[in-house]
């Protein structure tokens, strides 16, 4: 209900050093807020173009196409959001329009928390967090003393101009200032499930998922389903990966050692691979470009292509921070009495499921 914030934060993105002049305004709103943007931004007064006339700007990064109506679950816009299903639909819809405009990289998105009920700007911050890259920011506006949330005031005017305060006492709009908060904020991207960046997920279930890679791993295998339960995630995986990750599980002792040389044919390894792959998923389940890679034996490069095409699997679906304790490492690394592939759970985190 305040749309003087978009002149505002432009206005002070453009004084600030570096100058960061936008391309593109989106306007996130209720349909209230949506009405006074459109009213008093680009239709009546029209000070978003009179913005751009005193900062000569192009008037085009802003027009009524990028006003964003916030609807509830029925798809009904909503006019404000006082309940617990309008506060959820505006999580849901924030962080839908953060996700998107932070998926272009060659794009830098700044976000304003100004404006709005409380919880829009924590939702905007906080989706901001999630999906966030390293040439986005986040802000707040703030407007010398005399002059915020005026209905007249939307910038410091080059030349002197005459507004009124609620009093009716005249304020001079040149000499307003308004200044541009920087607010830092954790960057968790990164280690964020594709599922998630795809947008697959609403703004709860972003939040659970942010927050499973805190608690303690837990490894369900489900063989009879053929997949992983990680922390109550579940992970499918191609047969030939989960069989061999099964395999290197059941061996995962501090005796049990892949001791595996460069350009060396482990004929051992190789057959007792297949045979659990056959115990495990049924003789004809067992693939025949495994049979045929392992014909010979097994070798650095299948043990590496198997561990890489699990860990990328387990990444996608998981993100990198939650996947890390189920991946399977060399645990000799960098030392020269060779490699022991296992995972480092503990027994006790580990749970075989048959039926």
């Amino acid at each position: 209900m305040s749309p003087q914030i978009v002149t505002e934060t432009v206005f002070a993105l453009t004084q600030a050093e570096p100058a960061f002049e936008p391309t593109e305004i989106h306007l996130l709103t209720t349909s209230s807020g949506a009405e006074q943007a459109r009213l008093n931004l680009l239709e009546g007064p029209r000070h978003f173009q009179r913005l751009c006339d005193e900062l000569s700007l192009d008037a085009r990064i802003f027009h009524a196409e990028n006003i964003h109506i916030i609807r509830a679950a029925d798809g009904q816009p909503l006019s404000d959001i006082r309940h617990p299903e309008d506060n959820e639909a505006t999580a849901d819809f924030i962080t839908e329009w953060v996700r998107q405009l932070t998926s272009d990289p060659r794009s830098a998105l700044h976000v304003s928390m100004a404006g709005g009920r409380k919880t829009m700007g924590y939702y905007a911050g906080y989706a901001l967090s999630l999906f966030g890259r390293e040439q986005d920011r986040l802000s707040h506006v703030l407007v010398s003393e005399g002059y915020e949330s005026l209905p007249d005031f939307y910038f410091p005017t080059r030349q002197p101009s005459t507004i009124y305060d609620r009093n009716q006492r005249a304020l001079d709009a040149s000499k307003a200032k308004v200044y541009l908060a920087k607010i830092p904020f954790v960057r968790l991207r990164q280690g964020l499930p594709q599922q998630l960046l795809d947008g697959e997920h609403s703004f709860n279930e972003s939040i659970r998922l942010s927050q499973l890679a805190q608690s303690r791993a837990e490894l369900v295998i489900d063989v009879h389903s053929q997949r992983l339960i990680c922390k109550g995630q579940e992970v499918t995986i191609p047969p030939a990966q989960f069989a061999f990750y099964c395999w290197i599980v059941q061996r995962n002792k501090p005796i049990s050692r892949l001791e595996i040389a460069e350009k060396v044919l482990h004929t051992g390894y190789a057959s007792e691979f297949l045979t659990f792959y056959k115990q495990l998923l049924g003789e004809f389940n067992v693939q025949d470009r495994v049979i045929d890679a392992l014909q010979e034996g097994m070798d650095t490069n299948y043990l590496q292509s198997a561990i890489g095409g699990i860990k990328r699997s387990l990444e996608k679906q998981l993100g990198p921070v939650l996947a890390a304790p189920y991946l399977i490492h060399n645990l000799n690394a960098g030392k020269r009495d060779g490699a022991r592939y296992a995972l480092t759970l503990a027994e006790d985190q580990i749970t075989w499921k048959t039926q």
